[in-house]
């Protein structure tokens, strides 16, 4: 995989297929680029897709201190070596992160994101602070078997499928990514959207959500998305809600692909 070098030292490894206007995957939490893989490969045809390991993941470095700006920082330098402008898709906390990359001012086009997991309401606002601090102190404690879990029930998961999934042939790879966590609780910051940063956000936006909640989170109060997505889109000068005749917070591929190139292409 190619690599581009960020301000810090931090080494980004990306992969770029397909021509024409450069789109950017941001993945979201526990994802080390696999995920939006497929999606790379159906926007080909119509885009330069550029999919991208976050720092920390795969074949990307992860030189310390984090801080949000380095991951702001990273894109800015993969922006710079595949084009010079692009557009944003991000999904789930990774939807978080394309929009603080489009707040800080980046070459960035239109933005299109899915899922964004803010907290709306204060029993949210709270269960998401606690899983902060919870995630913070398991991860110092050296304990990433125990902050997976934590991010798992977060969202949503039953015992049981904590259960399975410690037990299954991915929680190694898992346990790779677990400090990662932290990065992403980073982008979404407090819980609720930041709405003085969005507001600056002068880019079209699309803020998708599926039409329920993905079985698979069945464990996540009903249309936990939805207001989230509303108060994101009430932040920002030029939003389009949309909502996905989908359930899954992986969204597949040959779904979302039209969307999002109906949505580039306008």
């Amino acid at each position: 995989m190619p690599q581009v070098i960020s301000r810090d030292g931090t080494s980004i490894a990306y992969e770029q297929v397909g021509s024409g206007p450069v789109v950017v995957l941001v993945g979201g939490g526990l994802d080390d680029g696999a995920e939006n893989r497929p999606l790379a490969q159906e926007l080909a045809e119509d885009f330069t897709a550029v999919n991208y390991a976050r720092r920390g993941r795969a074949g990307s470095s992860d030189v310390q201190p984090y801080a949000l700006e380095r991951e702001i920082e990273d894109l800015a330098a993969l922006i710079g070596a595949t084009g010079g402008s692009a557009h944003l898709f991000g999904a789930s906390s990774g939807g978080a992160l394309a929009l603080e990359e489009a707040a800080a001012g980046l070459p960035i086009g239109k933005i299109a994101v899915f899922d964004v997991p803010y907290a709306i309401g204060d029993t949210a606002v709270q269960t998401w602070q606690a899983y902060g601090r919870q995630l913070r102190a398991a991860l110092a404690r050296g304990e990433r078997g125990e902050a997976l879990k934590l991010f798992m029930r977060l969202a949503g998961a039953s015992e049981q499928d904590i259960a399975g999934a410690e037990g299954s042939p991915m929680w190694p790879q898992l346990l790779k990514l677990a400090h990662t966590l932290a990065y992403d609780a980073a982008c979404l910051g407090e819980g609720p959207p930041p709405a003085t940063r969005l507001s600056t956000i002068e880019q079209p936006v699309l803020v998708a959500t599926g039409v329920g909640v993905d079985p698979h989170m069945a464990g996540l109060p009903g249309g936990f998305f939805g207001p989230a997505a509303d108060a994101i889109a009430g932040c920002l000068p030029y939003a389009e809600r949309r909502t996905l005749d989908v359930r899954e917070h992986t969204v597949n591929a040959k779904v979302l692909a039209p969307v999002l190139t109906e949505f580039f292409r306008a």
